[in-house]
């Protein structure tokens, strides 16, 4: 949207004038079931270092009725323009400032975003602020360092809750007043209304007489999947464990999950109310991987708590350090709580946080951990896998390098010296320091201030008897994809050597000795203490995943590997060497062909399911995009082959067979192959322990309609017996999915051409739209994509704007000429640089293709 950027300058001298005390904020939702928009009443009460200053407070509103500064009535139709209401002759000291604003309802997941339920046909409201958007709501001054307390009213339809960072009052004829926050930022600020379930608990803590209300709140529509016992359960080990490591009692009064629809992220950490996706209300069976993964979000959510809300950055540009100490935060409290249910915690995170940070670290977009945000626009394409799996990663090594306990006191003195205000990195860093003895200045530099990633790779000799006669751990800086800035940078690394071996009587490769040492910021570190040592089966650098850097095999070792992968005893070691290979895969090091090979050979024997699931889909990808395309079909065929056997053979009713019913239904492609699907919809065939429930039919359903079984009859039919918010969801995906240019042409018309759909229905119709068997049907809108893309990025919201840049990219077309159309459309629009790093990461996405297909021919 024109007009509403703020760059970092003008947010430091706002800050410098301005010290922000209270706000207090009317909303008039009584018409919310009908939509269109909403009265909205600020009044905010802010000091002024000078008299007759200037500033501007900021607004994205249909209309602004009234302004009044100080008592003395402003033009609004003078002074709001481009999303700020300018405030002139500012008093020195204490000023007030009323506005009354016409705000509208979105549907994009920005701001206060409205949801009609097609069960009961009732709406139902939430906001989301994060990054500038509480000014879709009221005025603000919309920067994280100018925190005040907020004071909401809130007019709301007959028989609705209304549900804030403060405790929900009694209403009083509709009425809800709630009591003024903390000093907290604008941007976790929440309103979360409509006529929602609600399960009530609490958190109580008998050594210090602590109580903490809880609530759960979804839609009545998913009330009967709710399971909020297990949900409370991870909340209240989370309190225990953050509590006892921050060493600072929760700082909210009472603490809401409100699981809410066609949100666009995971959750948000509003402070006392997080918001999180209604899919993790699980409608049918799941496996264990996503009862983790959620998880995993409300421990990150509460975590944030402390490490955002209490304390906050100062700027943007700080906010890989909120990211990635809750991610970190999530991990360890997983892998090291008393009776958390998934202690192999950094199985997952090397499996999944590390890889994306792999991927995007290798982007021609990729940037120091502490990124240089210059302005909004460019931290609303800053939520990636730097800001948090990276930044995480990096914590995780530092942990290591100073101590975890160490580390926890430096965090304690860090939240008590700050509560409730504003930091910068510096204010951690130098607690740490405190606490540690060590200088971190080096190592901040090093591993926060420089982009890119480094290679490990053992280089060993053995004398004729196996005995290792030398070591050294060789460090590659890799030169830094194009376009990207910055030089390639060697690191100091705390890594873990674990040397392996085959257990005769278990059949099982065992760690016998483990060796942690410091590998220099050189390109060679020679590891003394292993000389005269007999070399074992396998020497896995980097083991217990310490630090942050691609690792690989020496020959023997990967020799090994590619025989006994899944023989190893224990899940992280196994996930590492996955994650090498898949790895080397993208890096054109390993054929697709071969990556098969090593994916059937060794999956059988994986026992971690979120492993399993994260090699399904990586296969999937590989064939799609990086296998030769002489070869295509056939590596299809042999996984498709390979998904119906371990489908047949899984565990009747167990995750493995979930998972495998799904990679299944992903390519199922022969004619046999179709039939079964469609004889286990109708249940003319079943296969035992499979439950084809309502989420597993949509699968089985979006793959019969993509390969054109199904048509409008069948997925119409299939909606009506799930008339639900997901189901439209579910039939939007198959009727997009459909072989035919008609149905192509009604998809993209619905997703470019008009601005009506909800974010998540347009997601749901772009996942469809893109079908990697359908490339030639396709191609055509490869042209129509550039043509068209300035003029969506112009005219819709940043939510609305980057799932078309991004879903849209005709990333299936790898090819030269993609590379060339991309190129001549960056040189020729001109994109602003939000849109301009969307485009380059998807082209460099289609280039690294186009590498990796070379290697498989």
């Amino acid at each position: 949207m024109p007009g509403t950027n703020l760059t970092r300058e003008e947010a430091q001298q706002r800050a410098k004038l301005l010290t922000v005390d209270s706000y207090e904020i009317d909303l008039d939702l009584s018409g919310a079931q009908e939509g269109g928009t909403f009265r909205s009443v600020t009044t905010v009460r802010f000091a002024s270092a000078e008299a007759g200053a200037e500033t501007f407070v900021d607004l994205i509103a249909d209309a602004v009725r009234e302004v009044e500064l100080n008592g003395r009535s402003l033009d609004a139709a003078a002074v709001f323009r481009d999303s700020r209401i300018a405030l002139t002759d500012l008093a020195s000291g204490p000023n007030e400032l009323r506005v009354v604003a016409d705000c509208a309802y979105t549907n994009t997941g920005e701001g206060l975003h409205r949801f009609v339920d097609p069960v009961d046909e009732q709406a139902y409201l939430y906001t989301q602020f994060e990054v500038p958007d509480a000014r879709r709501v009221f005025a603000s001054f919309e920067q994280p360092d100018l925190k005040a307390t907020f004071q909401f009213t809130v007019k709301a339809p007959a028989g609705w809750t209304v549900i804030s960072n403060s405790p929900t009052p009694e209403p009083k004829d509709d009425l809800w007043v709630f009591e003024p926050t903390p000093r907290i930022s604008t941007y976790i600020t929440a309103l979360i209304a409509g006529p929602y379930h609600a399960v009530h608990s609490s958190y109580e803590n008998a050594e210090t007489g602590q109580s903490v209300p809880l609530a759960i709140y979804c839609r009545p529509s998913l009330a009967e999947f709710l399971d909020s016992d297990a949900i409370f359960d991870v909340t209240r080990q989370g309190f225990d464990w953050f509590q006892e490591k921050f060493d600072y009692a929760y700082p909210f009064a009472k603490y809401d999950q409100l699981f809410v629809p066609e949100f666009n992220a995971s959750a948000m950490e509003n402070a006392g109310a997080v918001t999180i996706r209604d899919q993790y209300v699980f409608r049918s069976k799941v496996t264990d991987a996503a009862y983790e993964v959620r998880a995993a979000t409300i421990l990150h959510e509460l975590a944030h708590m402390w490490f955002g809300d209490l304390v906050t950055m100062e700027w943007w540009n700080d906010l890989w350090l909120n990211e990635s100490f809750a991610t970190f935060a999530e991990a360890a409290c997983q892998a090291y709580a008393p009776g958390s249910q998934w202690p192999h915690s950094w199985t997952t995170f090397a499996n999944s946080m590390k890889t994306w940070a792999y991927r995007q670290d290798q982007l021609p977009s990729t940037h120091p951990i502490m990124a240089d945000i210059r302005d909004l626009d460019d931290v609303l394409v800053n939520f990636d896998g730097i800001t948090y799996a990276k930044g995480a990663s990096v914590l995780k090594q530092l942990v290591a390098y100073v101590g975890m306990d160490e580390f926890f006191q430096g965090v304690q003195a860090y939240f008590k010296r700050h509560a409730f205000g504003n930091t910068r990195l510096s204010d951690l860093l130098g607690a740490l320091e405190e606490t540690s003895g060590r200088d971190l200045k080096a190592w901040s530099k090093a591993w926060l201030e420089t982009a890119g990633i480094n290679v490990l790779r053992p280089e060993i000799e053995t004398d004729e008897h196996g005995v290792i006669t030398s070591f050294a751990v060789r460090q590659e800086a890799p030169a830094l994809p194009e376009g990207a800035k910055g030089e390639p940078t060697l690191r100091p690394h705390r890594i873990a050597i674990g040397f392996y071996d085959l257990d005769d009587e278990s059949g099982k490769l065992l760690r016998g000795e483990r060796f942690e040492l410091d590998v220099t910021a050189t390109e060679s570190s020679e590891v003394a203490e292993l000389v005269g040592k007999h070399r074992p089966a396998v020497i896995l650098l980097n083991d217990d995943d310490l630090s942050y850097a691609k690792v690989r095999l020496d020959e023997k070792s990967l020799a090994y590997v590619v025989e006994h992968l899944g023989d190893f005893e224990a899940s992280l070691p196994r996930a590492l060497c996955w994650a090498s290979a898949w790895d080397m895969t993208r890096d054109a090091e390993l054929s697709t062909s071969a990556y098969l090979d090593l994916v059937l050979s060794g999956v059988a024997k994986e026992s971690d399911i979120g492993v399993v699931q994260s090699l399904h889909r990586q296969v999937k990808l590989a064939i799609d995009l990086y296998a030769d395309p002489a070869r295509r079909d056939a590596l299809l065929t042999r996984w498709t082959e390979a998904t119906l056997a371990h489908l047949r053979t899984a565990e009747a009713g167990g995750d493995h067979q979930l998972a495998w019913a799904r990679a299944f239904a992903a390519t199922a492609r022969t004619p046999e192959q179709l039939d079964l699907l469609e004889a286990l919809l109708d249940g003319s065939e079943v296969i035992e322990g499979l439950a084809v429930d309502t989420e597993l039919r949509w699968a089985f359903v979006e793959r019969l309609a993509a390969v054109g079984r199904y048509d409008e009859a069948e997925i119409a039919a299939e909606y009506e017996r799930d008339r639900t918010a997901a189901g439209e969801r579910h039939a939007a995906t198959a009727r997009a999915a459909r072989p035919t240019p008609e149905a192509k042409e009604a998809a993209w018309a619905s997703v470019v051409e008009s601005d009506q759909l909800p974010n998540a229905v347009q997601e749901a119709v772009i996942a469809g739209f893109v079908q990697s068997d359908q490339r030639e049907l396709l191609a055509s809108f490869s042209e129509r994509y550039f043509s068209v893309l300035a003029g969506v990025w112009e005219s819709r919201s940043h939510e609305i704007a980057q799932q078309i840049a991004i879903g849209l990219y005709p990333s299936l077309q790898v090819s030269e000429s993609t590379l060339a159309a991309t190129d001549s459309w960056l040189e020729s629009a001109g994109p602003n640089a939000a849109l301009r790093r969307l485009v380059s990461e998807s082209r460099a996405g289609v280039s690294r293709a186009l590498a990796a297909q070379g290697a498989d021919a």
